[in-house]
């Protein structure tokens, strides 16, 4: 009996030190009696349970990038309304030499301005041909083709814009009738009745020989002209 009565406090000594020492040993209870947390066991893997389970996703970061806005249409059949930057005409220019312009209008989509007023346009001489002696009209044209914004060109199709000269037949008949009346006059004061038929006819041959002489026609396009097209496709900005 006195045997079991030493034997009993070394064995719940060794009880005790063996439960302190294994730490999945579960504690249900601290000094105080408050629970104690429970080591948790380790995943099949060997890893840690905070490595098995990721964390939830709440969608994108704020450094995601945003998705790039939808393009804009300018339809076709806009009205493109520019101020010529320089002076065109048939007597200078040829079909093919280059023009500029300048946006007088923005160009608006649903009440949105896509193009400012100020943007630069290009364009080029789409037609220019004097008249020919004695008949026909002149004629000189422009169209644009492409535009400038936030350092991208944008090419375009436009209408063209032409302008053409009066018609040779009142210019003519004001030479020829002019030199005709002066040359009766002329002839009137030298020979009489005689002379006034004589310098009629003298008097219309001059009149017709200086409309041949100056007879072609020229037409031009002031510089700061206001000049309205169209275009004839869609462009995307």
């Amino acid at each position: 009996m006195k045997k079991w009565f030493y034997l009993a406090p070394i064995v719940l000594l060794a009880a005790c030190s063996r439960s302190a020492t294994n730490p999945s040993v579960a504690q249900t209870a601290g000094p105080a009696g408050n629970p104690e947390p429970v080591a948790a066991a380790p995943a099949p893997d060997g890893s840690s349970p905070s490595q098995t389970q990721p964390l939830p996703s709440n969608g994108p970061g704020p450094d995601a990038a945003a998705p790039a806005p939808a393009p804009l249409v300018i339809p076709q059949g806009t009205v493109v309304r520019v101020r010529l930057d320089q002076a065109v005409d048939t007597r200078r220019n040829r079909a093919g030499d280059a023009v500029t312009a300048t946006l007088y209008e923005p160009i608006s989509i649903d009440g949105q301005m896509v193009v400012p007023a100020g943007t630069r346009f290009a364009g080029h001489v789409t037609v220019a041909d004097s008249s020919g002696r004695l008949k026909g009209r002149a004629y000189i044209g422009v169209a644009l083709d492409s535009f400038e914004l936030q350092g991208r060109r944008y090419r375009v199709s436009t209408t063209n814009v032409e302008r053409a000269s009066n018609s040779h037949k009142k210019r003519n008949g004001i030479l020829i009738g002019g030199g005709a009346g002066l040359g009766t006059l002329l002839g009137a004061i030298a020979g009489g009745p005689k002379g006034a038929l004589i310098g009629a006819g003298a008097g219309a041959a001059a009149g017709t020989a200086g409309a041949a002489a100056t007879g072609k026609l020229q037409v031009g396009i002031p510089a700061e002209t206001i000049l309205r097209f169209t275009l004839r496709n869609p462009v995307q900005v």
